[in-house]
């Protein structure tokens, strides 16, 4: 695969294309009743590099056989069996998806393994009162950031809960990336980045501050952590990306408020890949871009709408290469998925959107 093809627009046409002008990005396959089902990003003549896949947002009965599981991950469900109302966080692990509900308070399972779905409302010491985000580790620990309660909880690989991390006033956290015995935590209410110790929850280290100058924060929302161990921090109020080392020490940062790609309005959520591609979500554009490793905008893609691969309000974004497996049936036949790009949609469909992202075979 050619790992700079998704340098998809040259800077003369970054420059003149507006990000709230029609979605440029969809490819609607016409040959044939089956390949009508194909939709990829970006039009010909560039090289297809994103499929749609599959939505989730409903509980339907998915037990039955194949074609009640396509109707459940393609859409046509009953809006009203929706399993969140208000999605915001998005993990995948073993075969399902996790969906955090804001106004819940829980998370959804849309489990592909087991073609079976179900809601998780923790009680007692569990309860949540304002979920955002949902990061789960390889052992299937989950932690959950709550708003409401102004902590990181944290559930075992059954749900049962374990513990949750903060006192009041300590923070008011969004997100988490785990980095070995390291929880990466934002922070509204200090506007920092704080690392705590996995298993006691103490605070190890923190940085930012309220601010606009570089290594500051107005409202750190999304982080994630790249191959190359460096931290990227959503900046939603500066309209930029910042990249740190892990000790916290500023290294670049990228975008500032615009219409045009390379900017932004309201970005929220941030994931990177193995190659250093760093895909944002911005909720006002309602589109993905894809930037290089230093910050260059490659492209941008993603459908505005009510069709089954737009996004409306997109929150969280992850990329996972463990459960493509699990897509294949969905995937075209003539095109080859490296991984999966899960976004959460808070409005229109309130559902997630998956992606594969890969390149068709001559």
């Amino acid at each position: 695969m050619n790992r700079h093809s998704l340098a998809i627009f040259s800077p003369a046409v970054l420059a003149a294309v507006v990000l709230f002008a029609v979605p440029i990005g969809v490819l609607r396959a016409d040959s044939g009743d089956e390949a009508e089902e194909y939709l990829f990003y970006p039009l010909p003549p560039d090289l297809p590099r994103f499929q749609f896949l599959a939505s989730f947002s409903s509980a339907l009965d998915v037990s039955s056989g194949k074609s009640s599981f396509r109707d459940f991950v393609f859409g046509g469900e009953d809006k009203e069996n929706h399993l969140v109302e208000k999605p915001y966080g998005v993990a995948i692990h073993e075969g399902a998806i996790y969906v955090v509900d804001a106004r819940g308070p829980g998370w959804a399972v849309f489990d592909l393994a087991n073609r079976k779905s179900a809601v998780v409302r923790p009680k007692g010491g569990g309860t949540l009162k304002k979920p955002i985000n949902i990061t789960i580790d390889d052992d299937g620990t989950r932690y959950v950031t709550d708003t409401g309660r102004e902590q990181v909880l944290v559930y075992d690989g059954q749900n049962r809960f374990l513990r949750a991390y903060g006192e009041p006033g300590q923070f008011k956290p969004v997100d988490v990336a785990i980095v070995g015995d390291r929880l990466y935590v934002t922070d509204l209410m200090q506007h920092k980045v704080h690392a705590l110790d996995k298993s006691t929850g103490a605070t190890l280290l923190s940085f930012g501050g309220l601010g606009s100058a570089p290594g500051e924060f107005n409202n750190p929302t999304n982080l994630s952590v790249a191959a190359d161990d460096t931290l990227y921090v959503v900046d939603t109020i500066n309209f930029r990306v910042q990249q740190f080392t892990l000790e916290g020490e500023f290294i670049r940062e990228f975008g500032e408020a615009g219409m045009v790609p390379g900017t932004f309005s309201r970005p929220k959520g941030i994931s990177v890949d193995r190659e250093g591609h760093v895909f944002v979500t911005d909720a006002a554009f309602e589109n993905i871009q894809v930037f290089a490793q230093d910050g260059g905008a490659l492209m941008f893609f993603g459908a505005q709408g009510g069709g089954r691969d737009s996004i409306n309000l997109p929150t969280a974004i992850k990329i996972d290469y463990d459960n493509v497996a699990y897509f294949e049936q969905y995937i075209a036949p003539d095109f080859d998925v490296e991984y999966l790009v899960l976004v959460a949609s808070q409005f229109g469909n309130n559902n997630v959107t998956v992606f594969g992202y890969g390149s068709r075979r001559e």
